[in-house]
């Protein structure tokens, strides 16, 4: 059994959220023009049509138009535009 099944057991048994315990992102989307970020690490690209957001599990790529970051703190940001795709990409990948 690996750390991330303990984690996850952990969760489960304590009733407490993944997210919490496993620092996992969350994402929130409202249509296909609104999704927040919760949990992430940083923005490590940022133009009118990607938003990639780092995060402990690996990256979020949110593809689309007029692509806006309305605001963000250290845990949670809100993007905002034309959202065409939302794609998860695994840390352990080189791409």
């Amino acid at each position: 059994m690996d750390r991330e099944q303990i984690r996850e057991r952990l969760a489960s048994a304590a009733s407490m959220p993944k997210d919490v315990v496993m620092g996992a992102a969350v994402l929130t989307a409202l249509g296909n023009f609104e999704v927040c970020v919760e949990n992430y690490r940083g923005i490590t690209e940022y133009t009118d049509t990607l938003v990639r957001v780092q995060t402990k599990e690996g990256q979020i790529r949110v593809s689309g138009k007029r692509l806006q970051v309305e605001y963000y703190t250290n845990s949670e940001m809100k993007i905002t535009g034309k959202i065409s795709k939302i794609e998860f990409v695994d840390g352990r990948k080189e791409e």
